[in-house]
């Protein structure tokens, strides 16, 4: 198969595992602090990722890579999850799709920032109206009141595209899986005794649909969502695959339509397929760079001792 479409194919995957994210995080900070959810996730994937790179011996990442992978735990470890899960105590996770229509663009800019890549100036055309289709359809049915809740979701956004580029760049040279298993592991001597120290009171009053959302956000969300993601990424290319995001609120509203039996109007498909459309423009018009499409294959072709 062409790595680029592959590349593509593992995005998507990726886009379908994250469009779960803001619904269970939204049920887990019902009974759970939102510092101590981000915490926890960050720590239980953290222990996840560091068995995964002892079983399969991988090599420690060089002295200058630790910068990038700072960068990867401030924006997807710590930054996203906290700054989504303050905003979810103030603001709809329904709310929460107009920024998440913003993510793709921001994710493309940090491309060209960080990665190098230099899209054809069609693709921005696509990618903005792209943004403008999710954000209008969002805004007509998330109503926000709080200034409070769409500063943090914002912030989160900026964040996000941040680390997803930096991380892209990385995994040309790392591997797709070990940059989120790096970045995790990087982060736990600070993750874990904060995660102790931000300890509930009490358990006894946790709800099961709050622990579904925490080893959701923490398996799929933290740690598998990504393994796809930054393979995705680095194949396909950050500003193109970047664009599959558009999609992720639709996945989460069928999602919703699906479990629990919600209508969904003619509006929302015709919305959809727009935004179909303009993905499909954006890949089009995405140049992938091609830097490092070797280098990924071989990073996570086998054990490295």
């Amino acid at each position: 198969m062409d790595r680029t479409k592959e590349g593509w194919i593992s995005g998507f995957v990726g886009v379908l595992i994250f469009s779960g994210s803001l619904p269970a995080t939204r049920v887990a900070v019902a009974d759970f602090d939102p510092l101590f959810l981000t915490l926890a996730r960050a720590c239980i994937a953290g222990a996840l990722g560091a068995i995964l790179l002892l079983i399969l011996r991988q090599k420690r990442p060089d002295r200058a890579d630790l910068p990038s992978l700072g960068i990867v735990s401030l924006g997807v470890v710590i930054g996203f999850p906290l700054l989504t899960a303050l905003a979810l105590r103030h603001i709809t996770s329904a709310h929460s799709i107009v920024f998440i229509g913003l993510l793709p663009l921001t994710t493309a800019i940090f491309g060209v920032m960080r990665g190098g890549e230099r899209p054809h100036p069609a693709f921005w055309i696509f990618s903005g109206l792209g943004g403008c289709l999710v954000a209008g359809f969002s805004l007509r049915h998330g109503y926000s009141a709080s200034p409070t809740g769409d500063l943090l979701m914002l912030g989160a956004i900026l964040l996000c595209g941040l680390g997803y580029a930096e991380g892209a760049k990385l995994s040309r040279r790392l591997g797709g899986w070990q940059v989120i298993s790096w970045a995790l592991v990087l982060s736990l001597p600070v993750t874990a005794p904060m995660t102790l120290l931000a300890w509930p009171p009490s358990l006894s009053g946790i709800a099961l649909p709050a622990w579904l959302g925490l080893a959701y956000v923490s398996l799929f969300s933290m740690l598998i969502g990504f393994v796809f993601w930054y393979r995705g990424l680095a194949l396909g290319g950050i500003a193109g695959v970047g664009q599959l995001q558009l999609l992720q609120p639709f996945f989460g509203l069928t999602l919703s339509a699906v479990l629990l039996h919600e209508a969904v109007a003619w509006p929302m498909i015709a919305v959809t397929v727009g935004v179909i459309l303009c993905v499909a423009g954006a890949k089009h018009f995405a140049k992938s760079d091609g830097k490092g499409v070797a280098l990924i294959a071989e990073a996570e072709a086998g054990p490295r001792s």
